[in-house]
């Protein structure tokens, strides 16, 4: 089904938009500061016994939030679509996020409860900017006509990079620091006296995270035009859940659409995986502490602001099916690439030396491993701007929270098994790289289902 072009505001109000992306820019930082590059690392080389048993009760939290979210999104999608006001949601769930991030810091190395403290806070954490995202995607069509989908999402992902950049930078350049130095990447020591040796710096992007938010959610409650609210919450949730099964069985009957949640379930769960574990992976195969894996996350993200200048025009001008089937590729490519790679290895094959003790990415395996990351983080954000574009060309307009929540459940509901399955072969065949290999594997069932969704741009 296509959305009615005569639904959208024939002249998009420019504050609104920018107040929109604003959303990704004030979350970004979770996912880029502690989900991946600075409090993840930290999580398992400092504060877990090993990085191994770090890596696996990472993936354990991953997998509880996961399954919060397969159960939780699409209902309350449900329920917004019948309530209206979906800012008062966003509400909802953005105060105990903000209480998560701040809780970082209090995840101390030698402290009792610093292991459940962290894995409490990112699990709920990533629970609530997770729903809170789904109800902020869903007011998309109230801003721009259809064929500016496209261009509205790449610049929401590209805000949300670019954020994710700029906190990246100031969290090595001023918290963060090496334990054996003292100095953060750029020399400097850490401000407001943070001890390099307790990690403060680390657990210091908890707190920033949660400030960074506060401010620059702000203009998204302002600005961005929302639907008024339409029944009380008691029967809205009677309605909603009734909608809910209907819309289940109807994107069970619409091929297109189940399709591209089959599609979206599977390659998300490859994609979860591959930033779950990509720091540690670096760490364990090419020995990179902090400063390596933050500068690596630095290049990553400034790829991935440009994949998504480029992806937006792309996806209006091409459709989103056809980046999407082209990240993928990449993504396969790449991900082989990068388990052919040790600190003397190159492509399985070709050997080269060590890095020189001291030097920053002084290697052959070192300069490829960037290379193929660089060409990941390109693809990554235009892929999933594209899947919501996707979607929205895919969904009917007046059910659309509820099909934003059933992405959510898509992208989320087996969001364990990649992680699992990553464990569980690297468990088996004690070797990082074969367990590495399985995202490969979901990439491409992902791939193969995505071949089979037919996009209608007519709308």
């Amino acid at each position: 089904m296509t959305i009615a072009s005569d639904a959208f505001p024939a002249r998009p109000d420019r504050r609104a938009i920018l107040s929109w992306a604003l959303f990704d820019w004030a979350a970004q930082p979770f996912f880029t500061l502690i989900t991946t590059f600075v409090f993840a690392p930290y999580f398992a080389s400092t504060l877990a016994a090993t990085p191994a048993q770090g890596q696996s009760l990472w993936g354990f939290a991953t997998a509880a939030a996961g399954l919060c979210i397969a159960l939780l999104a699409p209902v309350l999608g449900s329920v917004a679509d019948a309530t209206g006001d979906r800012k008062r949601w966003i509400t909802v769930f953005s105060v105990p996020f903000l209480l998560c991030c701040w809780a970082f810091w209090y995840a101390a190395p030698g402290s009792p409860d610093g292991i459940a403290i962290a894995l409490t806070a990112f699990a709920i954490g990533t629970l609530c900017v997770e729903i809170a995202t789904v109800f902020n995607n869903a007011m998309m069509p109230a801003l721009v006509p259809p064929a500016r989908i496209g261009r509205l999402s790449s610049f929401g992902w590209a805000m949300g990079y670019a954020s994710g950049l700029i906190t990246l930078v100031t969290a090595l350049g001023f918290f963060a620091a090496s334990p054996e130095t003292g100095k953060t990447l750029l020399g400097l020591k850490p401000v407001l006296g943070l001890d390099a040796a307790t990690r403060e710096g680390d657990r210091a992007v908890g707190p920033f995270s949660a400030l960074w938010y506060l401010v620059f959610v702000l203009p998204m409650f302002l600005f961005v035009p929302d639907v008024p609210r339409q029944a009380r919450l008691g029967p809205a949730i009677r309605k909603g859940l009734r909608d809910l099964a209907a819309n289940l069985a109807s994107a069970r009957a619409n091929r297109n659409i189940f399709l591209f949640l089959l599609a979206n379930m599977i390659f998300k769960d490859g994609l979860v995986a591959l930033f779950a574990f990509g720091g540690i992976y670096a760490a364990g195969q090419l020995g990179w502490g902090s400063i390596e894996i933050g500068t690596f996350g630095i290049i990553l993200t400034i790829f991935g602001v440009a994949g998504l200048i480029l992806g937006g025009p792309m996806d209006d001008r091409f459709g989103a099916r056809p980046v999407i089937l082209f990240s993928l590729v990449v993504l396969m490519i790449c991900g082989l690439g990068m388990i052919s790679i040790d600190s003397t290895t190159v492509f399985f094959v070709i050997t080269t030396k060590a890095a020189p003790e001291g030097a920053l990415f002084a290697s052959l395996p070192e300069q490829v491993f960037i290379g193929l990351g660089a060409a990941i983080g390109a693809v990554a954000g235009p892929l999933q701007a594209c899947c919501r574009s996707l979607l929205i060309r895919l969904a009917p307009r007046e059910h659309m929270t509820q099909y934003f929540g059933l992405l959510a459940l898509s992208g989320k509901v087996t969001s364990f098994l990649a992680p699992l399955a990553v464990g569980v072969v690297t468990a088996l065949t004690a070797s990082q790289p074969a367990g590495m290999s399985v995202i490969l594997v979901f990439f491409a069932v992902g791939l193969t289902l995505l071949l089979l969704v037919k996009e209608d741009r007519s709308g």
